[in-house]
Order: structure tokens, then C-alpha cells, then sequence
């Protein structure tokens, strides 16, 4: 079983950057592939960016590709999704995923998901 808790959501002007962080709880998140999702009012939950176990590969969604930048500790059990030159389409609720096993681009190929951080950016 693992517990997600996301943190370091708010409010931010276009331009600007924001750091968002997952606390996982569980013996084995180093076993684990991590991802972060979004879904802004009335679109379907897309992922953004996701990365292997032992942080070896990542993906990200063409949207975010040379503004965002997912990374993980293993040994603190987190994983952390840095968010540059953010644009006003970036607005969502973001959500950490954890599944056991090799990176998924699918929502449906996670098994924990987080209660979700609101990121705004203004214009």
C-alpha cells in the first residue's frame, strides 16, 4: 500500500515557476514508477510527466517538454515535478501516481493516486 500527499501548489503569474513535491509513505517506492497527471475544469486527466523506478527514464507530455522537469528520491520517498515558464493553459489540479512496475502513460495503468494540489497560473 502506498499513500501520496502532494504539496507546493498556488497561484502564479505566467512566466513564473513552481515546485510541486509527493510524499510517499511505503517500504517499497524505490520498486515504483511515478508520475504526475492534471485535469483542468471539464478535460479528462492527462499526464504530464512520469518517471521510472530508479529515476533512469522519464516521458512527459509534449505540452510541458523543455518546461517541466520530473525528478525522485529515492531515499526520502519523494518525487518532485519543477514547473517553468508556466502559461495559463498549465492550470489544472496536478496529481502524484504510483504504480508498481514500468512507467504508464495511462491513468488507468496507476494503482495510488494523491488527493491532487491546485496550480493557477494567471495571465
Amino acid at each position: 500500500q502506498v499513500q501520496l500527499v502532494e504539496s507546493g501548489g498556488g497561484l502564479v503569474q505566467a512566466g513564473g515557476s513552481l515546485r510541486l513535491s509527493c510524499a510517499a509513505s511505503g517500504r517499497t517506492f524505490s520498486s515504483y514508477a511515478m508520475a504526475w497527471f492534471r485535469q483542468a475544469p471539464g478535460k479528462e486527466r492527462e499526464l504530464v510527466a512520469a518517471i521510472s523506478s530508479l529515476g533512469i527514464s522519464s516521458t512527459y507530455a509534449d505540452s510541458v517538454k523543455g518546461r517541466f522537469t520530473i525528478s525522485r528520491d529515492n531515499a526520502k520517498k519523494t518525487v518532485n515535478l519543477q514547473m517553468t515558464s508556466l502559461k495559463p493553459e498549465d492550470t489544472a489540479v496536478y496529481y502524484c501516481a504510483a504504480r508498481d512496475g514500468r512507467i504508464s502513460t495511462s491513468t488507468h495503468g496507476y494503482d495510488y493516486w494523491g488527493q491532487g494540489t491546485q496550480v493557477t497560473v494567471s495571465s
